[in-house]
Parts: C-alpha cells; structure tokens; sequence
C-alpha cells in the first residue's frame, strides 16, 4: 500500500432522520485539532436521502469539506447501502484517517467497511492523538478497564477507529466558516442488498438521554438497594437532574442499562456529577472523570472517587442525601 497517497482527517457524520447526531460533531471538533497538528483538512462524509442541506451545518462545525452521498437507497440506515457508499468514498478519495462514532450504527459500519477496505479498526477509542512520525494513537480501554492499550497502524489506511459519544469535544459553531460541498454519485451493487426495511417503530422514551444532562445524580453499590435509590431520585427532582448508576446498580437490577455511566455504559460530561456510594473503580472513572464538577460521597475516606472530586463527603450517602434534598427545598422554598 503506498501511505503517502492517502491524506485528510475524515468523518463519518452520522445522521438519523435527517438530523445531524451529536457524535458527528464531536468527531469533527477532534478531527480539527488532528488536521491542525498534520497541516491536513477535515472532511466529513454525509450519507443519506434529502440531506444535501445539512451540509453547510458540517462546515459550520469544523469541516473544510463535505462529501455528499444523496440517494434513495440511503434514506434509513442499512448495512449494506451505506457500507457500499462509504466504501467507495475511501476508494476515490484515500482518507488518511476515518472516525466513526460507537453508536449502533457505527458499531455496525465500521468493522464492516475495515473487512471490505483491508484495513484495521481500534474500536471503542478515548483518545486520539499525532504520533511523532505523524500516525495516528488510538486509545481504547483493554482488560476490563484495567490497562490503556495505544494502538497504531502503519502498515494500513485509513486509519480508523470508533470513538465513544461524550468523549470528544464539539467545537462553537461558526456560520462564517467556508467549506466546499461536492456530490459524490454511487452506483449500488444492489443485488447484495439482502436486508429491507419493512418498518420503523420509534420506542417512546419519557427520560432524557444521561449524555445529554446537565447534572446528574449517580448511585453506585453503597446505596445498596431499590429503596434508597428512590432518595436519589427526589434529590434529582430537587435539582432539575437526571439519575444514573454504576454499573453495580445496573446488575442488581434496581435501574436500567441506559441509564449506566462508566466502560460498558455511557460516557458523560454534565457541569455538575453527584457520585453517591460509588467507589471510583477505573470503569466507571472512564465515563465521568471529565464532568465540570464531581461531588462524591462515601463512607470509605480511602475510595478511588475522591481522587477526582472536586467536593468529597466521608459518610453515609443514604443518610447525607436526605438531609441534602431537605436543605435545597427549605432554601427554594424561602
């Protein structure tokens, strides 16, 4: 493979229903701080039907360019449409570097596009980096959350990795950035599409997304049961938040996958985190260590979580959570 042909940071923009998603912007703003330490240019790939005007929002975001994929074919997500799509983007334009975001849909595109490339994919990234002879450091938890693997691929490209939602920062958007929008026309092998959609029934969801909070009140194994998870839950209403857990409450079953922080949940990165009962394990460190401000409590003056609070309480989060919620409605109520 001659390396020296392929070039640019690229971007998966990932869209659902016409709207832009959130890890596409993420991975734009990290795009931009990678092309800036390479002297390349950020392009984000936009698959879908009736989306060329979505485009502009891209460059307002960070893209340089934007490759539009517009066709009937692309107007839900389906594997093999948007595999042969992006496919053939690589092929004719030689990315240096391909980001997708870990999302179902991602989980599903990526490994699929690196088997049909002949490429590699770091699944799962919490950093990227330029190394010094200018390639690209994926950093993906390994071993349970116990060891911080750094992984490089010279031999191949694009490089490419999954990045987690949450983990990147998105960049202010600027309306007066300018960017060039090109059309791309793919012809579709359409005898290898195997799979059609007959239906989409959207689940209807009365909570907000935990990545999307501005405070969040998490439990972890010190709240020990459904009971005193509820004393979270007023504390929450108290304060306008959402609740989320470690994944020990996931596991007793006291609250819902979705609603997990840390390796195997969800990244977050609320301006103010509530760790109650949590010991601050490297899994769950993963999810929330970036928060604007982390209050912990705990009866274990020793627990990991302090580490990285900004406000540590030693005690009893089922007994300091009541009286907490009390004060806050005495003083709202004043």
């Amino acid at each position: 493979m001659e390396i020296s042909a392929y070039k640019d940071i690229y971007v998966f923009a990932e869209q659902r229903g016409g709207i832009i998603q959130g890890i596409a912007l993420e991975l734009l703003g990290k795009a931009r701080d990678l092309a800036q330490a390479t002297g390349q240019e950020v392009v984000a790939i936009l698959a879908g039907h009736h989306i060329s005007e979505k485009a502009k929002a891209l460059i307002a975001f960070g893209a340089d360019k934007v490759i539009v994929v517009d066709d009937p074919a692309l107007a839900e997500y389906l594997t093999e449409p948007y595999t042969q799509a992006v496919t053939r983007v690589i092929q004719q334009y030689k990315p240096a570097v391909l980001l997708i975001g870990a999302t179902t849909i991602g989980r599903d595109l990526g490994p699929r596009l690196s088997a049909r490339i002949g490429t590699g994919l770091t699944a799962d990234c919490t950093r990227l980096e330029i190394g010094e002879e200018g390639e690209l450091l994926m950093t993906r938890p390994a071993f349970g959350g116990n060891l911080m693997a750094t992984i490089v691929s010279k031999e191949h490209r694009p490089q490419m990795s999954t990045v987690r939602p949450g983990v990147m920062q998105k960049i202010d958007r600027n309306d007066s950035r300018k960017g060039e929008i090109e059309k791309l026309d793919v012809e579709f092998d359409k005898s290898k599409f195997k799979v059609r959609l007959i239906e989409n029934v959207k689940a209807k969801q009365s909570l907000k997304d935990i990545a999307e909070a501005k405070i969040l009140v998490s439990g972890g194994r010190g709240v020990n049961c459904a009971e005193n998870f509820e004393k979270l839950k007023e504390l929450a209403v108290m304060l306008g938040a959402e609740v989320s857990a470690s994944r020990a409450m996931v596991d007793a079953g006291v609250v819902p996958q979705n609603r997990q922080v840390g390796q195997t949940g969800k990244t977050v990165r609320p301006d103010l985190y509530f760790a109650c009962g949590i010991s601050g394990a490297i899994q769950h460190l993963a999810g929330m260590e970036e928060s604007g401000y982390i209050v912990a409590i705990n009866k274990d003056k020793y627990a990991p979580i302090f580490q990285v609070a900004d406000l540590g309480i030693v005690g009893d989060g089922n007994t300091i959570i009541p009286m907490l919620t009390e004060r806050l409605r005495k003083e709202m109520n004043r």
